[in-house]
């Protein structure tokens, strides 16, 4: 396989292996090797070795590797399967995927690994013992050998998980179980090996609980979440239970020698417990046991790269090709997790007895309309933080980070622009005068471009324009924000006031005392096709970091979403929001591809695509487009049903290629210059519905 961006070239080509570099020349080594003319070279991986005699399907001359970069087999055949699969169902190529799973290479990392492990022929041979016990063969096909045969049987006997039913911890603990479990939403004190007490979410217990009791069975378990904060809560929750030296760190804010290293460390052979964000699903252990998703529907466990494939899809792919156990864990189930649930593919795990968070929703209130309790930041709302901050902190979520993050005109209500580049206005801190949030240009002598208004208002409040007005109406109580500017991850148990932005709110010891969820209709009014089920999630998370019986109350939001965190039944919002999409074909109802070029780039390929697709297959498609882009490209959706997938991908990727290999040089450049591609496709892509 070589490292290429080129879709021309994402295929496997035949080398030949020179006497001298036989001998570590084996599936899996970083290579270099000569690519066509003019003495240019590649690097790539060695996939699959084959006897060239008795092949007999080529008389020419083969080219010979150059170079072995490396003689440990970094690439795993299970995942160089699945890097395979994944890139041909997104349409991609398999080089991109690749480029995540395995970091850059460090010479002096790498030489420490192979002198710990006793050489390089020890380190080859132990960081190749996963190819048996990973799912697929060498050839990239389904592996015969059973991922868990050889666990000593009963050694999952007593496996537990606190807070649900012993028939369901029996379900989990089964070989090839796959289940959607709803978090507990609550949070619990541990205690790591070095006796500091923590508190963290209780949904951290149980993936704890799930990957220790599958690791002392003797098997790996990949854990993937969407950021540092939950990254270190379970690893306190791993420490806690005795476990926290199987740990295996895989995260983007490693520095990159010690990626590397833990990297090389997944990949000794011994069961391992990685832990890590989206990426780690690619992790290279033995004997892959279990594979954990928390919190799947967060952004972030989507890859923003080509071929954007979401870490969801690649544990589903991945739990297939090794039969290893697939547990999603969530306050709030996304459509994905309940399609999946609905078509029985995964079994669904609640709290036993079932656990009820005290939620209050003023809209719901009969006075609901009054002054007092129309306003940001109601009475009723007050009366709880103040309750509350009598015994810890509280918790107050808000929608924008900043002070004002959006300026109106105070006469005409329009949206308050720069006079220099038109860009939106904003207040960055208490006394600071208005600036523009793209040239930054400060708005001296502003006047309205629509009625010529020289006074603003703050259309928009943020967390640091919140934190002044509770200071101001809790006057000696300690406020503490946190955003994407300021990053707090924890505070203590002494009263204060947390105002924090969605998905930034810090731990707090014994948990909130209470919980404001302030501006929901402001983060309803997104225009996104995901937006109640990301509130509720949002929503959801801030409420399970609040103390047993603490009250939330939840500001200016009823109906369905209200009722669902009454009742906590966040799966019916879930089967509701898929019901609707089933019957308007939207995802996850259905697949799509986003197809992007210029306008006669993209009709000819839609053109093409028709003929490739068989009648039958073209029942189950429909197009939406095109229509034009913000950056001048025209662009076209293919809806498809899941049962076609296979057959619209493959087109679609021959069509890329087509149009790669069909450019012309420019006049006046080098005879090898190629013009960037003009046709883009993305599968599955989420974006295209904000």
């Amino acid at each position: 396989m070589l490292e290429s961006p080129l879709p021309q070239l994402d295929r496997l080509f035949d080398y030949l292996v020179p006497a001298p570099l036989a001998t570590d020349a084996r599936p899996g080594v970083r290579v270099k090797v000569p690519l066509r003319s003019a003495g240019r070279t590649a690097r790539g991986y060695i996939v699959e070795l084959s006897d060239l005699a008795a092949r007999g399907d080529y008389g020419g001359s083969l080219s010979e590797i150059d170079e072995i970069v490396s003689p440990l087999p970094v690439l795993a055949p299970e995942v160089w399967a699945l890097a395979r699969r994944l890139a041909d169902r997104a349409a991609g190529s398999a080089c991109d995927i690749v480029r995540l799973a395995i970091p850059p290479r460090f010479v002096r990392v790498e030489k420490a690994f192979i002198a710990r492990q006793g050489g390089v022929s020890a380190a080859a041979g132990v960081a190749g013992g996963a190819d048996s016990a990973g799912g697929a063969d060498s050839a990239g096909g389904a592996a015969s050998v059973d991922p868990v045969a050889s666990v000593v049987p009963g050694s999952l006997v007593g496996f537990d998980l606190t807070g649900y039913s012993a028939s369901d911890a029996a379900h989990l603990a089964a070989p090839g179980a796959r289940a959607a479990i709803d978090a507990l939403a609550t949070v619990v004190p541990v205690q790591t090996a070095d006796g500091i007490d923590h508190t963290v979410g209780h949904w951290a217990l149980t993936v704890a609980e799930l990957a220790a009791a599958v690791f002392r069975g003797g098997e790996s378990v990949i854990v993937a979440v969407p950021d540092y904060r939950d990254q270190i809560s379970l690893e306190q929750a791993l420490s806690h239970l005795g476990v926290g030296n199987a740990v295996v760190p895989l995260d983007a804010r490693q520095a990159r020698n010690d990626r590397y290293a833990h990297f090389l460390t997944a990949l000794d052979g011994a069961p391992h417990i990685v832990v890590g964000n989206r990426s780690s699903i690619y992790a290279p252990v033995s004997r892959l046991g279990l594979v954990v998703i928390w919190d799947e529907g967060d952004s972030l466990q989507s890859e923003p790269h080509a071929p954007y494939v979401h870490v969801r899809d690649a544990a589903l792919v991945r739990q297939e090709q090794s039969g290893c156990r697939l547990v999603f864990v969530a306050h709030s189930r996304s459509t994905e997790v309940e399609r999946l649930v609905e078509l029985g593919f995964l079994h669904q795990v609640f709290p036993a007895p079932r656990y009820l968070p005290r939620v209050v929703p003023t809209a719901e209130q009969d006075d609901a309309d009054a002054p007092q309790n129309a306003a940001r930041i109601p009475s009723a709302a007050w009366q709880v933080a103040r309750k509350g901050l009598e015994s810890g902190p509280v918790l107050v979520q808000v929608a924008r980070p900043g002070y004002a993050p959006v300026l109106a005109c105070q006469t005409c209500n329009a949206p308050a622009a720069c006079t220099v580049c038109g860009g939106p206005l904003h207040v960055g801190r208490a006394g600071q005068r208005p600036s523009c949030t793209l040239c930054g240009a400060i708005a001296a002598n502003w006047t309205c471009s629509h009625c010529q208004g020289t006074t603003y208002r703050f259309a928009s409040i943020g967390a640091g324009r919140t934190a002044d007005e509770l200071g101001r109406a809790f006057p000696g109580v300690r406020v503490i924000v946190s955003d994407g500017e300021r990053t707090v991850l924890t505070v203590d148990a002494r009263p204060a006031l947390v105002v924090a932005t969605r998905g930034a709110e810090p731990i707090a010891s014994g948990g909130y005392r209470a919980v404001l969820l302030l501006d929901g209709p402001r983060m309803l009014a997104r225009e996104s096709l995901r937006v109640a089920e990301d509130c509720l999630r949002w929503w959801s998370n801030a409420i399970a970091l609040s103390a047993p019986r603490a009250t939330t109350v939840l500001v200016g939001v009823g109906g369905e979403l209200a009722k669902a965190l009454v009742t906590w039944q966040q799966e019916s919002v879930a089967g509701s929001e898929l019901a609707d999409r089933r019957r308007l074909r939207f995802p996850p109802a259905v697949r799509i591809a986003t197809i992007t070029g210029a306008a006669d780039t993209v009709a000819t390929a839609l053109a093409d695509l028709r003929a490739l697709i068989s009648d039958e297959e073209w029942a189950k498609m429909d197009t939406l487009g095109p229509v034009p882009a913000d950056d001048g490209s025209v662009r076209a959706i293919v809806r498809f049903d899941y049962s076609v997938g296979g057959a619209v991908a493959r087109h679609l990727r021959a069509l890329v290629v087509k149009n790669a290999t069909s450019r012309r040089a420019k006049a006046g450049r080098g005879p090898g210059y190629r013009p960037p591609p003009t046709l883009r496709v993305r599968f599955d892509d989420s974006e295209i519905m904000e």
